[in-house]
């Protein structure tokens, strides 16, 4: 599909903007009814975006390099690349707001742990608190430091960029109702699959050993440890 200069403007809006609604592009495109946007991007960008789960506009990942233009972010041409803007979920938004800033001592991931448990009563795993860090890194809102243990800061002052937080349950209300109609019976179709898959799980409880965590643990208690001897 070759697009006109037109129409990559659009999908590097979908890009920076995703996960996004059609309300939103119709505001940023100028646009009059979210009916317009769906056949919009159908007919335009078809082969580029994609609804999830929630029915929110996504980009796929040959979108954004075709317009070389990185996903949730803005701005950045006006301070060394640093965005001014960024898009991320609920968990990436509270590590950004506990870790520490570019003129304080840089957190191993389980010091962010840590934190995040005091600062927001959470407990996510090692891992996911790894993943949103690295996801903030390449973002290049954070840098990392290499100690004793890899760790993190921000890569600005927290004030000078704007965080927005993803919201996975808004749906997209004017989506066109063929849309729904597939997403409902995906969804009935996941839910029995997901239904069926527990009644094998219980009916096996007994017979199994839990050990559900046994690997976070681990990563924590080793990360600990050498966090305590740098």
């Amino acid at each position: 599909m070759v697009l006109s200069e037109q129409a990559k403007k659009r999908l590097a809006d979908v890009v920076q903007l995703q996960p996004t609604k059609n309300k939103e592009l119709q505001e940023r495109w100028g646009i009059d009814s979210g009916s317009e946007i769906h056949q919009y991007l159908e007919s335009e960008l078809g082969e580029y975006y994609y609804r999830d789960d929630n029915s929110l506009i996504r980009a796929t990942e040959e979108a954004a390099e075709l317009v070389d233009v990185a996903p949730g972010v803005e701005g950045g041409e006006d301070n060394e690349g640093i965005p001014s803007i960024i898009r991320v979920p609920e968990l990436h938004a509270h590590v950004f707001t506990v870790l520490a800033g570019p003129d304080d001592r840089s957190q191993s991931v389980v010091s962010v742990l840590n934190d995040l448990r005091e600062e927001y009563d959470i407990d996510p795993s090692v891992e996911d608190v790894r993943e949103a860090l690295q996801s903030l890194r390449q973002k290049d809102v954070v840098t990392i430091v290499y100690r004793t243990v890899p760790t993190f800061q921000l890569a600005t002052s927290r004030d000078m960029i704007d965080v927005e937080q993803t919201q996975q349950s808004d749906i997209d209300t004017d989506t066109d109702t063929s849309t729904h109609t597939h997403s409902n019976s995906t969804t009935e179709t996941a839910q029995t699959a997901e239904s069926n898959h527990r009644s094998t799980l219980n009916a096996n409880a007994d017979a199994d050993a839990d050990t559900t965590g046994v690997h976070s643990d681990t990563l924590e208690q080793i990360e600990t440890e050498f966090e305590d001897v740098d």
